[in-house]
This record gives C-alpha cells, sequence and structure tokens, in this order.
C-alpha cells in the first residue's frame, strides 16, 4: 500500500512547490527590481511592461494552444516553431497591402487570412503527412523568413494607419491599447480553452489521445483547430508589431526563444503544471518585467536571452521528472 500511495504524495508535494516557488520568484524578482529602480512599481512603467509584453503573450498564446492540442512532450508533442516567422511575414503583408491603398478592413482581414493560412499548412502537415510537429514547423519557418525576405526585399517596409495609430498610441481607463489587445486576448482564449466543451475536449486530445479516440472525439480535426488558433494569434500578433514598429521588421524570429520560454514558463503558473492560458499570461509579465528592469539598470539584454534559456531547461527538466512518477 505504502509503494501506491508515496509516488502519488511525492508528486503532489512537487507540484505545490513548483507552483508556489514558481510565484515567489515572480515575486522576489519585482521586491529586487523595485529595490534597484526606484521608477521600476510607478503605473506609467507598469502599463509600458503590459504594452511590450503584449507580442510575445499574443505569440506565446498561440503556442500554448498547440502545446495543450498536441501534448506536452517537447519531442513528439505540440509545437509550432514558426510562430515568430508567420508574425514577420503578416507583418509584411498588411505594410505591403496597406501601403497600396486598399481598404484597412481589407488589409487586416488579409492579413488574417495569412496567418491562419500557415497554420493550416502546418496543422496538415502535422495530421495528414503524420510529420513530427518539430520538423515540420521548423521547415515552415524557414520557408515563412524566405517568402518575408522576398515581399519586403530584407528592408523595412514602413506604414501607417488609423489602426496602427490606435494601437500603439491610444489608452482607455489610463491602459494602453497594446495591453488591452494583451488582456482581452487572454480573456477570449481563457473562456475558449479553459472553460468550453471544446477546450476540455481540446486538452483530452493533447493528454489522452488514445481515450479521445475512443470517446468518438475527432482527434486530427481538435490538433488542426490547435494549429489555426496558432496562426491566427500570430497574425494579431503582427498587427500589434506593425503598430509598435510602424510596419514590417526584419529580425522576427529572434522572439521564437522568448515565445518559446514563456509558453513553457507559463506551465509552472498553471494549478496542476500543465500549459494554460493564464499561466501563459503570467509568464509574458515575468519575462516582459526581466526585460523592462533589465533596461532601467542598463544590464545587457543578451543576460535575458540567458535567464530564459535556464527557465527553459528548468520547466522541462521539473516537468520531465513528473512525468516519471518523480521517483524512476
Amino acid at each position: 500500500m505504502l509503494d501506491v500511495v508515496t509516488p502519488g504524495f511525492s508528486q503532489r508535494v512537487w507540484v505545490l512547490v513548483l507552483r508556489r516557488g514558481s510565484v515567489g520568484v515572480f515575486l522576489a524578482i519585482l521586491v529586487g527590481f523595485a529595490v534597484a529602480a526606484p521608477n521600476f512599481l510607478s503605473v506609467g512603467n507598469l502599463a509600458n511592461v503590459f504594452s511590450q509584453s503584449a507580442i510575445l503573450g499574443v505569440l506565446a498564446f498561440g503556442l500554448t494552444c498547440v502545446i495543450i492540442g498536441g501534448g506536452s512532450n517537447v519531442v513528439a508533442g505540440g509545437l509550432d516553431l514558426s510562430l515568430a516567422a508567420n508574425l514577420g511575414l503578416c507583418a509584411a503583408v498588411f505594410s505591403r497591402l496597406n501601403n497600396a491603398c486598399l481598404e484597412l478592413w481589407l488589409s487586416v482581414l488579409l492579413t488574417l487570412g495569412c496567418g491562419l493560412a500557415v497554420g493550416v499548412l502546418n496543422g496538415l502537415a502535422v495530421v495528414l503527412l503524420r510529420l513530427p510537429p518539430l520538423l515540420a514547423t521548423l521547415a515552415s519557418m524557414n520557408v515563412l523568413a524566405g517568402l518575408e525576405l522576398v515581399l519586403t526585399e530584407n528592408t523595412v517596409v514602413s506604414t501607417d494607419s488609423p489602426l496602427l495609430d490606435l494601437l500603439s498610441g491610444g489608452t482607455w481607463l489610463a491602459v494602453p491599447a497594446l495591453a488591452w489587445v494583451l488582456l482581452v486576448t487572454a480573456g477570449v482564449l481563457t473562456l475558449l480553452i479553459q472553460h468550453s466543451a471544446y477546450g476540455l475536449r481540446l486538452h483530452a486530445v493533447g493528454e489522452y489521445p488514445q481515450a479521445a479516440q475512443a470517446a468518438g472525439i475527432r482527434v486530427p480535426a481538435y490538433v488542426l483547430s490547435s494549429y489555426l488558433l496558432s496562426g491566427l494569434c500570430a497574425a494579431v500578433a503582427a498587427l500589434c508589431s506593425a503598430a509598435f514598429f510602424s510596419g514590417s521588421t526584419t529580425g522576427s524570429g529572434d522572439m521564437l526563444l522568448s515565445v518559446v520560454a514563456i509558453a513553457f514558463l507559463g506551465v509552472v503558473f498553471s494549478r496542476r503544471l500543465v500549459a494554460s492560458i493564464p499561466g501563459t499570461l503570467l509568464a509574458a509579465l515575468l519575462i516582459g518585467f526581466l526585460i523592462n528592469g533589465f533596461q532601467l539598470l542598463n544590464v545587457s539584454s543578451f543576460w535575458v536571452n540567458g535567464v530564459q534559456g535556464v527557465l527553459i531547461l528548468l520547466v522541462v527538466a521539473a516537468s520531465s521528472a513528473l512525468n516519471r512518477g518523480v521517483h524512476p
């Protein structure tokens, strides 16, 4: 009897330690930066952090949807490495269409369609061709990066529109528009993924695909839908990026490490140590506070990449230990 109970008890202890520890680290970071940089907790700076976290946060929401639908196994589970490249392509598409004097609503619609089309291609590669998500999205990442270079001729395509002006400079209730995009997107996806029948089935498909199949759930369709959500998030993030940078920007692929770090770090903020939209939101803000704090202290941004890499290793190692039942 003891052999049966002990692993479960140990696992619950590990889950509790990771959850409380992650919150403790978050608070420690806030306190540390608040002491070192007096303006860190000012209202203006907090609003700035939320705005700066919008692009990475929305992208990470898309990756979270894929992880939930495909499973959290880093090698064989749900993964979308093309998100940042998809953002770059969508931002280039919007900038070119907007500069061609197309109607704003049509430019936005085609930009969203571009992101969804990439999601369809990734989903079909995984579902129909049965390619590992890691390889399928890695290949599409390079294709999308090449298309962006062709479309922009490897230059920054500047553009301007009332929508971009609203996103970059608009406020409501003293909260910047980009921060509202982050919060509203998180709210909508939380309702869809965490509190709906669709979300319940998507979790079942990711965690117990064989049982879901036996229960009559169309597993391939749900996996495909997670890539559609990912592509849509990339397109929304592209509009935020176009507003933030006044057009397309080169080097969007550099965001990939941060997006992966946020999505995996969000696991430790969830109740059962599984991917979730609220957890990803907290992780996005944590990374945002790290970046902002280092900027205020004039610390090189290269340290942020190092911290993100360490966080990915720690979260993946902890998740692997829990999946093995803590004890081999």
